[in-house]
């Protein structure tokens, strides 16, 4: 299977599921290329042990959704699940300081904070986290305000926005888990729910 197979099933999918036309972006990647936070411009083969990461949305009634999920094709290696996991550690931080009043750079700090306590960055080097942790999402797919540093945007009910402060782990794999949080008047909420495991990502296990 090539990643552009997987770029057509995906299209086709949303489109049956009711999607207002193509997804405006569905980035697939197999192998060292999911290191790379925007995609590369040539098609991989799938192999086994392959870290594969998809990124797509699709827009729906003006609005517009995006998700991405990383995950092992085959059994995950030692170092996959090392990442993967503190991948998963990272998005957690992020929530837990999306209170209401924090600014959205704290969310940005509360991810390197984890990344770097691992013995990656520091800051935006890599292996690490070399941009934002997420991005205001509705009708458009990124919008302001910025889960980064220097947005100092205060978070109040009725925002929504990503949660993907991407580990990049160039010539070898990246992982992104990208969900999102909406703003209650009772604090952050997940808008879509969180990949499980790296043996589990879609939750099939129960």
């Amino acid at each position: 299977m090539t990643t552009t197979e997987v770029q057509a099933f995906l299209g086709e999918a949303h489109k049956r599921l009711g999607a207002e036309g193509p997804p405006p972006f569905a980035i697939v990647l197999f192998g060292e290329a999911t290191a790379y936070p925007h995609g590369v411009p040539y098609p991989q083969t799938l192999k086994d042990g392959d870290m594969v990461l998809v990124d797509v949305g699709a827009p729906v009634g003006g609005y517009l959704s995006d998700i991405t999920r990383s995950y092992v094709f085959g059994e995950p290696s030692p170092r996959q699940r090392q990442i993967w996991n503190l991948e998963k550690a990272a998005q957690a931080a992020v929530f837990e300081a999306a209170g209401l009043g924090a600014h959205c750079e704290d969310l940005d700090a509360a991810a390197r904070r984890v990344i770097e306590a691992a013995g990656f960055g520091p800051g935006y080097a890599t292996p690490g986290l070399p941009h934002r942790a997420g991005h205001g999402i509705g009708l458009d797919v990124h919008e302001w305000p910025y889960i980064v540093k220097g947005d100092r945007t205060v978070l109040v009910p009725g925002m929504t926005f990503s949660n993907e402060p991407m580990i990049c782990v160039y010539g070898e794999f990246g992982v992104r888990l990208e969900d999102h949080i909406r703003m209650t008047e009772e604090g952050p909420r997940w808008f879509t729910e969180p990949a499980h495991s790296v043996d589990d990502p879609f939750g099939y296990e129960k």
